[in-house]
């Protein structure tokens, strides 16, 4: 099995991240402001939704498995 890499380099998703946060208030909702976004990045408002929210649960801030219970299970 091969690994693949991902297409969004991790520079790239950090900023997408930064820029919802620093936007979503120009914007009638937060789902808007990732669809808006997205388009500027080149990826789809799910995929930058899941960028978005995966730091949240890896801070506790929403339920979910962390990063690092992900990784676990994965090499499980």
């Amino acid at each position: 099995m091969t690994k693949r890499t991902a297409p969004f380099s991790p520079r790239v998703r950090e900023r997408a991240v930064r820029m919802v946060r620093d936007h979503q208030g120009e914007h009638g909702s937060q789902w808007s402001a990732f669809q808006s976004i997205a388009a500027e990045i080149g990826c789809s408002g799910e995929t930058l939704r899941n960028w978005v929210r995966q730091p949240e649960r890896d801070q506790g801030v929403r339920p979910g498995q962390t990063t690092g219970e992900r990784e676990r299970i994965k090499c499980t």
